[in-house]
């Protein structure tokens, strides 16, 4: 696995940004190079392929037109129906966490925006993320398929049970946190493959746990703060 980078507590904003009182300004390309600069590689993410990826995916437009000013700061923002879109620097760690290659194939796990599956899809052969919130997802499809993240599959639904006939996955990123992984999730990871999860209620940790051959190895990375995974997850994984 490539290196975490510094430890964090994700939602309290704990750098500064060289730049992001611009971030109002007609310049989203130079507010992104600001914001990965200072707010990703300082704080440790080096991923070459992951710094390239936040430098170039658009995240102006993938928050409402409103709050497209504040798209390169260093916070977490609304998208809508009780959700959020993570701040710049947890995206680009849990990316790096997610350790792919070019040809592999990875599983979101709550599509939000499609922000988070855009910056994937830049760093892997094909993106299945699935959004429990219709609006949402549709949403999601329709600014990716604008864009033209045409090797991302927008499914809407409960990601409880994964994406079964596109399995195993050599990663699997969960944008919202359960108090347990679900079991049909584990099962549908890759051996060497790498799930990354915000995990637990009130106390989260940002957990990454991979397959090998022996069984499952678990790391627990930083302490975070997600919205809580909705569906099936919430109700105990029964029926």
């Amino acid at each position: 696995m490539r290196p975490a980078g510094a430890a964090l507590v994700a939602w309290l904003g704990l750098a500064s940004c060289a730049g992001c009182a611009a971030a109002d300004g007609p310049q989203p390309g130079a507010d992104r190079r600001a914001m990965v600069e200072w707010q990703i590689r300082q704080r440790g993410v080096a991923d070459a392929p992951v710094l390239e990826a936040m430098a170039t995916v658009p995240r102006h437009l993938f928050v409402p037109p409103a709050l497209a000013g504040r798209a390169y700061r260093d916070e977490p923002l609304p998208i809508g129906h009780g959700q959020t879109i993570s701040q710049p620097y947890v995206v680009a760690l849990m990316c790096e966490l997610a350790d792919l290659m070019a040809d592999e194939t990875v599983l979101e796990v709550g599509t939000g925006s499609g922000y988070h599956a855009a910056v994937l899809s830049r760093l892997a052969r094909r993106v299945y993320t699935i959004e429990i919130i219709p609006e949402l997802a549709a949403e999601a499809r329709a600014t990716l398929a604008r864009l033209g993240f045409d090797n991302v599959e927008v499914r809407s639904g409960d990601g409880y049970r994964g994406w079964p006939e596109a399995a195993p996955f050599d990663a699997i990123v969960l944008t919202a946190a359960p108090r347990e992984i679900p079991a049909p999730l584990l099962d549908q990871l890759a051996v060497g493959g790498r799930l990354v999860a915000p995990l637990g209620e009130d106390r989260q940790q940002l957990t990454v746990i991979t397959r090998t051959r022996d069984g499952l190895r678990r790391e627990t990375v930083a302490p975070v703060r997600f919205v809580p995974m909705t569906g099936e997850a919430q109700d105990g994984g029964g029926g």
